[in-house]
C-alpha cells in the first residue's frame, strides 16, 4: 500500500509508491490535504500495478491522471469537459454532414447541454447515464419525445467517438432507452377547400410558396431559397439541389405555377430570391422554424389552426408543443397522393417528390376513395 511523508520546506504530502519494475519512488501529491494525498497516491499505485501486470492502457492511464485532477481541483481538465469535447465533435461534423444535419446535431447538442448544467464542465468520463436520462426526460415533458430521443441517439454517436478516442471506457447513452412516442400528429394532405382557403389568406409572395409546394411537393426551405437562376420559364422547369438531401431535381412547372412566375417581374440578377422575403428570413435565422411559424400565421387566418399564444397558457416557449395535423410539410402528402391517385408510377412519383425509398413514399399517399373506386371497377366480370 503507498504511503504518505512530508520532506522539509515543502508544503505538499509526498507518496511513496513502488514503480512497475520494482524501484521505490516518491512523486509529489500536489496538495496539503492529507486525506486528498492519499487518494492519489492509492492511484499512482493502481496504476503501477496495472502496468506491471501490462494492463495500463493510455485509456486508463488517461482515467487515472483525470481522476487524481478531479481530487485536487473543483473542475476537471478542461480538454476533456463534456462540453468542450462534444463542441469538438460538432466541428468534425460540420466538415462531415450535411449543413442541416450538423445544424441539427448543434442544436441537439445544446440542449443536452443546457439540461446537464455545470456537470458539462467536468471530465466526459464522469458523463453517466443518470445524467443522460435526465436530460432526456427534460427534453421530452418541455417539448416532445421524439426530440428527447434524437437528442439521445446524437449524444450516444458522440460518446462512440468519444470511445475511440480513447476519452473514455463506457459508452453511458447506451443504457439509455429511448422514450415510447404515445402522442402522434395524425399528418395529413390538405383538402383542396383548404388550400383555396390558404391561398386567399395569404399575401403575393406565400401564394407562390404555397403553389410550389404543393404542385412540387418539396420542403419550404427549399423553396425558400429558390433564385432565378434556377427557374427557366422557356422550358417551364426548376433545377435546384435540395438542402437537405443533397438530392439534385428538375422538375417541370405546372401551368398554374408557371403563371405564378410569369407575374413576377424578372431582375437582371440571376442569384436573386424569387420569394425575397423568405429568402431573408431563413438565411438571417439559418433553420425554417420562423418561416414555419409565419405559414403557422396564414393557417391561422384561413381558418385552419389555432393562434399560438405561450402568453395565455404562461409556460414560455420552451413548453411542449400541441401537434398539429396540419403544416408546411402536409404540401408533399397532396402532392404524392394525387400522382398516384392519378395513376403515377411509384417511381416517378418519388422521383418528382424527393423520396429515396418506396416506404417513405407510401407514408406520404392517401389514396381517395374515388381512385380506390376506380381501380375495383376495372376488375373483370366473371359471371
Amino acid at each position: 500500500m503507498a504511503w504518505l511523508r512530508k520532506i522539509p520546506r515543502s508544503p505538499y504530502w509526498q507518496a511513496i509508491i513502488y514503480l512497475p519494475d520494482g524501484r521505490k519512488t516518491t512523486k509529489s501529491t500536489g496538495t496539503t490535504k492529507k486525506r486528498d494525498a492519499q487518494q492519489i497516491a492509492t492511484q499512482f499505485e493502481e496504476a503501477s500495478l496495472a502496468a506491471k501486470k501490462g494492463q495500463l492502457t493510455a485509456r486508463r492511464a488517461r482515467k487515472t491522471v483525470g481522476q487524481i485532477y478531479s481530487i485536487g481541483n473543483p473542475e476537471n481538465l478542461e480538454a476533456s469537459s463534456t462540453e468542450d469535447y462534444l463542441r469538438n465533435w460538432l466541428k468534425r461534423k460540420q466538415s462531415e454532414s450535411r449543413e442541416a444535419t450538423a445544424e441539427r446535431y448543434a442544436s441537439l447538442v445544446q440542449r443536452f447541454l443546457d439540461r446537464i448544467g455545470a456537470k458539462a464542465k467536468r471530465d466526459i468520463m464522469h458523463l453517466s447515464s443518470k445524467d443522460i436520462s435526465k436530460a432526456r426526460d427534460e427534453v421530452s415533458q418541455n417539448l416532445t419525445p421524439s426530440t428527447a430521443n434524437m437528442m439521445v441517439k446524437v449524444i450516444r454517436t458522440a460518446l462512440n467517438q468519444a470511445l475511440r478516442d480513447g476519452f473514455i471506457d463506457t459508452n453511458e447513452a447506451n443504457k439509455v432507452t429511448l422514450i415510447k412516442r404515445h402522442e402522434k400528429a395524425n399528418r395529413r394532405p390538405f383538402s383542396l377547400r383548404e388550400i383555396r382557403r390558404l391561398l386567399k389568406a395569404a399575401d403575393f409572395e406565400w401564394q407562390g410558396i404555397i403553389l410550389c409546394g404543393f404542385y412540387t411537393g418539396q420542403r419550404l426551405t427549399d423553396i425558400a431559397l429558390l433564385t432565378w437562376e434556377n427557374l427557366d420559364l422557356v422550358n417551364e422547369n426548376l433545377n435546384f439541389q435540395t438542402k437537405k438531401t443533397n438530392r439534385s431535381m428538375d422538375l417541370q412547372l405546372h401551368k398554374r405555377l408557371k403563371e405564378y412566375f410569369d407575374k413576377i417581374p424578372a431582375g437582371d440578377d440571376p442569384k436573386a430570391p424569387l420569394f425575397p422575403t423568405a429568402y431573408a428570413r431563413r438565411i438571417r435565422n439559418n433553420n425554417a422554424g420562423p418561416l414555419s411559424n409565419q405559414f403557422n400565421k396564414v393557417m391561422v387566418k384561413a381558418g385552419l389552426a389555432d393562434h399560438k399564444s405561450h402568453q395565455s397558457t404562461g409556460k414560455g416557449r420552451t413548453s411542449k408543443r400541441k401537434l398539429n395535423e396540419l403544416s408546411f410539410h402536409c404540401l408533399r402528402y397532396n402532392t404524392t397522393s394525387m400522382l398516384k391517385n392519378a395513376g403515377v408510377s411509384d417511381a416517378v412519383a418519388r422521383d418528382i417528390v424527393g423520396h429515396d425509398s418506396v416506404a417513405i413514399s407510401r407514408q406520404y399517399t392517401r389514396i381517395d376513395m374515388a381512385a380506390k373506386r376506380k381501380a375495383i371497377e376495372s376488375l373483370p366480370d366473371i359471371l
